[in-house]
């Protein structure tokens, strides 16, 4: 039977033709940012749904809160560690999530990082605006030849290994759901992760950030690792060990990193601080999924998917979700059932 949904709050900011859409459908949309946990526990049990980003946390008690009126939270991206899917759960809460919509932007900034850390461009232009010669200092190295460990085989990471092959790179990787025929037609190595280690001399991560991912990178998996690799995380904050990667930098094992996500954003821990103003480190402001072009239509494909009624359709075997420019070649996301069962779901994902 349609998932009724008539009332939705929208938490984090979207752009006006995702809320336009949901109203064309009948759904009536407040739109109130920056809502403290305090404020968001009052007002949710007048809501059917609630539409986030990352920065609204959805936590037990705004779940609990909700409960016998809430019947859905839609994440407009991939991440959803910033819900709490247990307390969803036990509340009969639907959780979903839609990982494809930047998955272009993501993969791009990954390989300009690694060019990056390759051709150390960024310093050597500032060193040319303060009015230096340093051409030998900023000489950088190839990446011809160099292997890449891809950790994550998803959509983003092998959009990652296909481009990096252009540059002569041996692409190898890691994922526990992808299967050797897989990445064997994707043109990546499918190893385990202890024979990672020791191969790469780049790392980059594309996986979410659950209790098997976190601190995935940390000083017993650096300490694996050749000298002098670099790491690179596009992905989310809290994969990473900064405290290890920030110990790795500054004894010389690891020969650079390339950061655009903090466990923690806009970033307060003097770690993280110490991180990004370390000089063999670029970093960047969560730069993975800004791209002007793709938030009104991932935004409004996202959130319109979540929520418009006639979208909607449940049977008692899966979930499975339509919506305007949808389409079933698309990257796979999550629908975290009441049930507790998890099912993929095919999501928009690509311009057209």
């Amino acid at each position: 039977m349609p998932l009724e949904i008539k009332n939705v709050l929208v938490c984090d900011a979207v752009d006006n033709s995702c809320v336009k859409l949901l109203q064309d459908h009948g759904i009536n949309v407040d739109y109130k940012l920056k809502l403290t946990k305090e404020q968001l526990v009052k007002e949710v049990k007048g809501y059917d749904a609630l539409i986030v980003r990352s920065d609204t946390k959805i936590t037990a008690d705004i779940l609990d809160a909700g409960a016998g009126s809430l019947k859905a939270v839609g994440r407009a991206g991939a991440g959803v560690d910033n819900i709490d899917i247990q307390a969803a759960t036990r509340n009969n809460v639907l959780v979903l999530n839609t990982p494809g919509g930047n998955s272009i932007s993501a993969c791009e900034l990954t390989c300009f990082l690694i060019g990056a850390l390759a051709r150390p461009i960024c310093p050597a232009a500032g060193s040319m605006k303060e009015g230096r010669w340093d051409r030998k200092l900023y000489s950088g190295s190839e990446l011809y030849g160099k292997t890449l460990a891809i950790l994550g085989l998803g959509r983003i990471g092998r959009e990652v290994g296909n481009r990096m092959k252009v540059f002569g790179m041996r692409v190898i990787g890691f994922d526990p759901i992808t299967t050797l025929a897989e990445a064997r037609a994707a043109g990546i190595e499918k190893m385990e992760l202890d024979q990672i280690w020791p191969l790469a001399d780049y790392i980059t991560v594309h996986t979410p950030l659950i209790p098997a991912t976190r601190n995935l990178i940390s000083a017993t998996t650096l300490a694996k690792c050749r000298k002098g690799v670099r790491v690179v995380n596009v992905a989310r904050g809290g994969i990473v060990d900064e405290a290890a990667l920030l110990d790795a930098l500054e004894s010389g094992h690891c020969g650079g990193a390339a950061v655009d996500v903090y466990p923690e954003e806009p970033p307060k821990s003097e770690t993280t601080k110490k991180l990004i103003n370390h000089v063999r480190v670029v970093a960047t402001p969560h730069l993975g999924k800004t791209i002007l072009a793709i938030f009104s239509l991932q935004q409004t494909a996202n959130s319109g998917c979540f929520f418009s009624v006639s979208l909607f359709s449940q049977t008692n075997r899966s979930i499975y979700v339509r919506g305007p420019g949808a389409s079933r070649g698309g990257s796979r996301g999550t629908i975290h059932r009441p049930d507790g069962d998890v099912r993929g779901v095919h999501r928009v994902c690509r311009r057209r």
